[in-house]
């Protein structure tokens, strides 16, 4: 089985049934083997070294007064309920704990272990789905938090509300040996990626693969093939990823969500992927121009899946 993708695999019960009991909540909430993670917008809160950074975990009765919402994550393996907290209206007046800092999801991917990186994707991701979210979207009420935070209820219209996942299609169009890739104007010069877009209303995934396809680079294509998915917390997608084959028509950015798409040869490929094992978001192209997207974006799994098969 291949590994899971970044910001996926946290290994934790999210304790589906039991955070329908408020008062099993509240009991977890006040309970001395809780702890808490703390995230502000800038990212989640961690410790440790530039290099090694490890995730604050509190009890949360050393959160002071004034945070915002708290949620439950879920029950760790030795038995205690793992929190959430929005602290970042304090953290920027007052340090939670000696050292503490936030760190960015991105950089968070790269740098903390699959498990904890999960973690980090899935508080920050709820969490800002409550900053988002705080109104009635029938009536304009504000909502309630109710079910450890996994759901919002109008006191007045009585709707309820879950947190949102945007699924989005990620496609790697391939022709014999030779792939087809995109890049945005706003990337580091020389990155080129998978081309990707969200999937609209009443349309199935295989249909926004070849949608999007068409629709950003004039190239029409058959059988889509489902690969993995990947969490993808910016704010709230759910990255699906898929392989197509070409099936014809001349690459050309269309839609204006490209600067550029064109054909890579796999020799160009296998040479930028040698090159560019780095995790950051900002390097440097090699001689052929081509820089991938680094290891923790399921485009990275897509093309380093084409190489290896």
């Amino acid at each position: 089985m291949a590994l899971p993708n970044t910001f996926s695999g946290s290994g934790l019960d999210r304790a589906g049934a039991r955070r329908r009991d408020a008062a099993w909540v509240q009991e977890r909430l006040h309970h001395r083997s809780s702890r808490t993670l703390a995230v502000t917008r800038d990212g989640i809160l961690v410790t440790g070294r530039a290099d090694a950074p490890e995730l604050v975990r509190l009890p949360l009765e050393l959160v002071p007064g004034g945070a915002g919402t708290t949620v439950l994550l879920g029950v760790e393996q030795d038995g205690g309920a793992l929190f959430a907290v929005d602290v970042d209206h304090i953290h920027a007046h007052r340090p939670l704990t000696p050292g503490a800092r936030a760190l960015g999801l991105r950089e968070a991917g790269g740098l903390l272990s699959q498990e904890l990186g999960g973690l980090a994707a899935y508080a920050s991701a709820l969490l800002g789905w409550h900053r988002s979210h705080p109104h009635c979207a029938r009536c304009g009420a504000v909502t309630d938090v109710a079910e450890g935070g996994h759901l919002r209820r109008c006191p007045v219209c009585h709707a309820e509300h879950h947190p949102r996942t945007d699924p989005v299609v990620i496609m790697l169009v391939l022709d014999g040996d030779r792939v087809l890739l995109g890049r945005q104007r706003s990337w580091p010069q020389g990155r080129y990626s998978a081309l990707a877009g969200f999937v609209e209303t009443a349309e199935s995934l295989e249909e926004a693969v070849a949608r999007e396809v068409l629709e950003e680079a004039g190239v029409a294509v058959r059988d889509a093939r489902y690969v993995s998915s990947q969490p993808w917390p910016f704010p709230s997608s759910l990255m699906l990823g898929f392989t197509a084959e070409y099936a014809g028509g001349e690459p050309v950015a269309r839609d204006g969500e490209l600067e550029d798409v064109r054909w890579f040869t796999r020799d160009e490929v296998t040479a930028a992927a040698a090159l560019g094992a780095s995790s950051s978001w900002d390097a440097t192209p090699d001689s052929t121009g081509l820089l991938l997207p680094p290891p923790l974006a399921i485009a990275r799994r897509l093309v380093d899946g084409w190489l290896a098969g």
